[in-house]
């Protein structure tokens, strides 16, 4: 499964276009639409870029996550839309945070109703709430349920 546009929308929506590199709330230098940038890409640490380098990097990524989220679902069977939730998910919070989630333990029970519950649970960084965090979450949930 690849992720919808939907899920790229999504994602877009919530990390919001900067073309130069920042620091997230979480502290990592983000560029893009919420490209964490790597040591080793000395290019993006000056960069500007426009909105379509940042939709291609964007889809990079997300050609990174996926094959880990389907990984995690083997044996389930999943819809469109709740993939591209878990997508999301991975991508803002990571995919080892996925992976050790009782969200995910929830859906591999076949608790689905729980496991949307779950994402509403992971609205913090670096230990403080963020409303930001909040409405991601809320529509992540939202994308989940369908």
């Amino acid at each position: 499964m690849t992720p919808s546009k939907a899920c790229v929308d999504l994602i877009k929506q919530f990390e919001g276009f900067e073309p130069k590199a920042y620091r997230c709330p979480a502290g990592k230098l983000t560029i893009g639409y919420g490209h964490v940038v790597a040591p080793t890409e000395y290019n993006l640490r000056d960069a500007a870029l426009t909105e379509d380098q940042a939709t291609r990097l964007l889809e990079a990524d997300l050609g990174r996550f996926a094959p880990q989220v389907t990984a995690m679902l083997s044996g389930l069977t999943v819809r469109q839309h709740q993939f591209d939730a878990l997508v999301s998910f991975a991508y803002n919070c990571g995919a080892g945070a996925l992976r050790g989630s009782t969200l995910l333990r929830k859906l591999r029970a076949g608790d689905v109703a729980g496991a949307a519950e779950e994402f509403l649970r992971w609205n913090k960084a670096g230990g403080r709430e963020l409303a930001g965090l909040t409405r991601r979450r809320n529509a992540e949930r939202a994308l989940f349920i369908g």
